[in-house]
Order: structure tokens, then C-alpha cells, then sequence
């Protein structure tokens, strides 16, 4: 399918394409919203524990072996990936969020076919089906 063809048939994805009505739309907002929010709440949770973690090394250096050094480095490595990984996912779920109010949340974004709804149940922040999620990761690895 041609780029202005894929746009066309994206732009086909109303609600009344989707099959969804008004209210599912808002139930599938809110949450989207929901789960946004708690991830907010989570990753300012870890900025916080983050924030202790270094006063912490900062005031407790004295007597350090490698051993030490290297379990704080660890620690700090591990916050460092958490902080990431919160965000990537408060990211998705934004994007889901976008996605619904253009009226494209709920189809792939590799070949526009309706994503199942069980996928999106599971994952709701789902961007592509599971052949073109499939086909991405093999070719990944």
C-alpha cells in the first residue's frame, strides 16, 4: 500500500469504522489515561528513591573497597534502567493515547489491518499486529 493510500485508509478509522461507539472510546481513554498516570506516578516514585540513592553514595564513601564502588555503581545502573524503562512505557502509552484521538488507536501501524482486540486487551499500548510484530523482530534478530 502506497504512503497517501495508507493515510486515506487511516483516515477511514472513525468510530464508526472501528465498530466502537463513543463510550467504548472514552472506557479505552480512560484507560489509557489510567495506566499513563500510574506510570507518572511510578517513574516520580523512582526519581525519588534515585535522588536518596545518591545522597546516600555521596555521604557514604569513606572506607569504600571495589567491592563497594562496584555495588553502588550496580545499583545506581540498575536505577538508571528503571527510570528508562518507565518512561519508554509512559511514552507508548501516550502514543496510544494520540493514536485514539486521530481514530487510529486499534490498527497496525505496519499494514492498517485491525489489531485483535484480545492483543490490545493484553497490550493496550499494541502498535502493530502480531504478523507485522513478528516479521519486525525477526529481522531484528
Amino acid at each position: 500500500m502506497r504512503p497517501q493510500e495508507r493515510q486515506a485508509a487511516m483516515l477511514v478509522h472513525d468510530t464508526t469504522a472501528t465498530g466502537r461507539s463513543q463510550a467504548e472510546v472514552d472506557q479505552i481513554r480512560q484507560s489509557l489515561r489510567s495506566r499513563y498516570d500510574e506510570l507518572t506516578a511510578e517513574y516520580d516514585q523512582a526519581v525519588m528513591q534515585s535522588q536518596v540513592l545518591r545522597l546516600v553514595e555521596v555521604g557514604d564513601t569513606a572506607g569504600d573497597d571495589q567491592a563497594d564502588s562496584g555495588t553502588k555503581t550496580a545499583e545506581r545502573d540498575t536505577a538508571q534502567s528503571l527510570l528508562r524503562t518507565i518512561l519508554e512505557r509512559r511514552a507508548q502509552f501516550e502514543h496510544a493515547l494520540t493514536r485514539l484521538d486521530e481514530g487510529t488507536y486499534g490498527f497496525c501501524e505496519g499494514c492498517t489491518a485491525p489489531i485483535p482486540v484480545e492483543r490490545l486487551e493484553i497490550f493496550p499500548s499494541a502498535t502493530s499486529c502480531v504478523a507485522c510484530k513478528q516479521t519486525r523482530e525477526r529481522r531484528a534478530a
